[in-house]
């Protein structure tokens, strides 16, 4: 005997659907969830795109995530070493060596790396043999947040001393033989003014500082926009590109790399950081500048660190796109490594430390660029969710807020999503919770009266018992 069938109610198909909906958001997650939990061991998730082999090994600083102090044991401080085909030669993690932060790594002349990390309440500086993963020394300064510490003369540090107390931030140079300080420049006695830059916390931000020639400094005030060349001699500023304010100029910038001209004109490449893009500026005869080239604004999140190599093409540190890449004065990427969380600088051991290029007056290149290339899609992964939302609403009347929405989500996700997600995955994960959320609601107002009934009852059995 047939039963009559009895037609599935509305209510149900509508909470079929939402279910399937969810359940298509968080599967992809979902697998690579449990394929990382089974298949492997390593939580960097590492990959490479390349066109053109880099000339030997890059090694990249990874600032590494951490909350009021605690490091992110998934996201730690670590320096990861890459071959010229992507391919990872050797890691260093920091947590093992007490840094919580890694910022520059300098190639030295013996092949070994100089190394500049934090710790709490002090600043850490080591050599490095990348062979035997040993500290040939270690120099631990009492100042706070170093971004950058070079060796000089032998047995000097040069040293970029930012967030100092009472807005103290200077330069200074010490001798790790007598372990004294034998120089230093303070930027309170120079014509920094206290009530410009960045505040009582983080005044200069004075990140990078550089010998580009005998007693001549080539310095980064981050927070007063404007890269400077300090005389040792003299402690006069005998070149200054930007100003506080200026961000048609410069914009935060980061890591500075002075550079000469055939004939000699002093020319500046840098990481523009919150303008999005690299510059280089040419100085002309009446001392100003003259922005000769740039490449990204499009394509670029954050970069900190850009170094013109021998080849002319140019070395780019990408933080919150956590990658580095290679690209051409064209703009073309050939070589790209994605290395999360949050590199901060990068480096060619074979050219050593800030070795230079050609301008880009001397290649004939000057102009703005673009990024192109294979460096928008790694090892089958399509487009990161940032880069997806700038290209797709470019040109369109809300091109500038999804940029800022882009910017936002690049900046702010990589500390909450799991290392074994995908940008894709996650945002599944969201929407997924949203929907699950409105479902939640939709449920409670379809089901209010029976709420409404059940929380009612409960109420009333509560008063007999405690009558």
């Amino acid at each position: 005997m047939n039963l009559p069938s009895r037609p599935i109610p509305r209510r149900w198909l509508v909470r079929g659907a939402v279910a399937l909906v969810v359940l298509a958001l968080v599967a992809p997650a979902a697998i690579s969830g449990a394929t990382y939990l089974v298949t492997t061991d390593d939580p960097t998730n590492l990959r490479a795109s390349v066109d053109d082999p880099a000339n030997g090994t890059t090694v990249i600083s990874i600032q590494g995530f951490h909350f009021q102090g605690m490091a992110n044991a998934n996201k730690p401080a670590r320096l990861v070493a890459v071959g010229p085909r992507g391919g990872v030669k050797w890691v260093h993690n920091g947590s093992g060596f007490d840094a919580r932060w890694f910022y520059d790594v300098d190639p030295l002349e013996n092949r070994n790396l100089l190394v500049t990390a934090t710790t709490p309440n002090a600043t850490l500086v080591y050599e490095l043999n990348p062979e035997t993963q040993e500290r040939v020394w270690t120099e631990r300064l009492p100042i706070h947040d170093t971004h950058d510490v070079d060796r000089i003369n032998g047995d000097q540090l040069l040293v970029a001393n930012m967030r100092a107390p009472d807005r103290d931030d200077r330069i200074f140079v010490y001798n790790t033989t007598t372990d004294e300080t034998v120089w230093e420049w303070r930027f309170e006695n120079h014509g920094y003014s206290k009530s410009g830059g960045g505040g009582a916390n983080d005044w200069t931000h004075v990140n990078d500082v550089d010998k580009i020639g005998e007693g001549e400094y080539l310095v980064s005030p981050r927070n007063f926009d404007q890269v400077i060349v300090v005389n040792r001699s003299t402690d006069s500023v005998t070149m200054r590109l930007g100003s506080d304010g200026d961000h048609a100029t410069l914009y935060e910038q980061h890591n500075p790399q002075y550079l000469e001209s055939e004939n000699g004109t002093p020319t500046v490449l840098v990481a523009d950081s919150e303008n999005d893009r690299v510059v280089e500026y040419a100085r002309n005869d009446s001392g100003g500048w003259t922005r000769t080239w740039s490449v990204g604004t499009r394509g670029l999140n954050w970069p900190r660190d850009a170094d013109r190599l021998p080849n002319g093409n140019t070395l780019v540190t990408d933080t919150m796109h956590h990658r580095v890449f290679e690209t051409t004065p064209t703009g073309e990427v050939v070589w790209e490594f994605h290395a999360p969380w949050a590199p901060y600088d990068a480096e060619r051991i074979t050219y050593g430390d800030e070795p230079g290029g050609p301008t880009a007056r001397d290649m004939g290149e000057t102009g703005e660029y673009n990024l192109s290339g294979s460096g928008l899609k790694v090892g089958g992964d399509t487009k990161t969710v940032s880069f997806w939302l700038a290209e797709a609403f470019d040109g369109t009347p809300v091109d500038g807020q999804a940029d800022d929405f882009a910017r936002l989500w690049a900046h702010v996700t990589p500390w909450i999503r799991p290392v074994w997600m995908t940008s894709w995955e996650f945002l599944g994960a969201i929407l997924a919770g949203g929907v699950v959320l409105a479902w939640g609601l939709g449920e409670a107002v379809y089901q209010r009266r029976r709420i409404r009934s059940g929380v009612s009852g409960f109420a009333s059995r509560v008063r007999r018992v405690t009558e």
